[in-house]
């Protein structure tokens, strides 16, 4: 039968305190770059070509007027009252809040002429 030494090394050998044989935070082990230098993430952040807090959803098309005054209106009662999704009655509160009212009769949809498709091709079935 073979026996297995399981003392711990002698402390002073790895480590300033007794105790903790194999303690890392009390070597000092070389790092091949620092990336945490302030100086070269500024650096890099400056020569990088990539712009800076674009919202991909906005997909960087021209808004006319209204669209940026809602976007902001939105953006504005989101951080205020801490609502990252808010509802959409909140969303009819905030157009409420910006003077809109409903003065018109409705018109159709933006997405239902898909609709209007599949019922043509139903009739035509």
């Amino acid at each position: 039968m073979t026996t297995v030494n399981t003392t711990v090394p002698n402390a002073s050998e790895n480590s300033a305190e007794p105790g903790f044989p194999n303690d890392r935070r009390k070597r000092n082990i070389p790092v091949a770059t620092d990336r945490r230098r302030a100086n070269n993430a500024a650096e890099k952040r400056r020569t990088s070509e990539r712009r800076r807090l674009i919202d991909p959803t906005t997909c960087e098309r021209d808004y006319n007027d209204e669209e940026t005054i809602f976007m902001k209106a939105m953006d504005r009662y989101k951080r205020d009252n801490r609502r990252p999704f808010p509802t959409w009655s909140e969303v009819l509160e905030v157009l409420r809040a910006l003077g809109y009212r409903k003065v018109a009769e409705p018109t159709e949809m933006p997405g239902e002429k898909r609709a209007e498709q599949l019922a043509a091709a139903k009739a035509m079935a």
